[in-house]
């Protein structure tokens, strides 16, 4: 079994999502959404590496997944989005963890089959795939959907296959 993360970077909201991964069978963990507020960027910035980090060593994960940023009209809206995305790849690679990189299309197709899914779908899909599971929100839904996706293309897998064979 292998333990993943998934990380939706935001400023503002980073959703957060651990499953277990034994073979095929997924199982939800935990799921919930770092929360910033205020003006300063640097103490936002910190906020969320500071929550990040408490999640990271409550649940104890093996590998963590990022969602890609993609690149939108607001220059500087980008621009802010990818240091929140540099601290979601850092606190999981300062904990030793490998950290797989994917495309909102390609998670979106993985989860729900279609690369252009909205909310709603990767929502549905997510609770079909993990039964049982209280969504945090829209954003702790996305990390959820990451996970689902980095189990699926093999990072969890390859991770644990890795792990059992430097025991043997």
């Amino acid at each position: 079994m292998i333990r993943v993360i998934g990380i939706d970077p935001g400023l503002k909201n980073t959703g957060w999502g651990v499953i277990d991964v034994a073979g095929s069978k997924l199982s939800h963990v935990a799921n919930g959404t770092c929360v910033s507020d205020g003006s300063d960027l640097a103490m936002r910035l910190l906020s969320l590496h500071s929550q990040l980090s408490a999640v990271i060593a409550r649940y104890r994960p093996q590998a963590a997944a990022v969602e890609q940023t993609f690149v939108n009209k607001d220059g500087a809206g980008t621009l802010k989005l990818g240091q929140a995305r540099g601290i979601a790849m850092l606190v999981p690679a300062q904990a030793g963890l490998p950290v797989g990189e994917y495309s909102p299309n390609t998670v979106k197709k993985t989860v729900v089959g279609a690369g252009h899914a909205d909310k709603v779908q990767v929502q549905y899909m997510v609770r079909l795939q993990l039964p049982g599971v209280e969504l945090n929100g829209p954003d702790a839904a996305d990390a959820l959907a990451i996970a689902i996706c980095h189990a699926h293309h093999g990072g969890a897998s390859s991770f644990a296959a890795a792990v059992e064979r430097a025991r043997a």
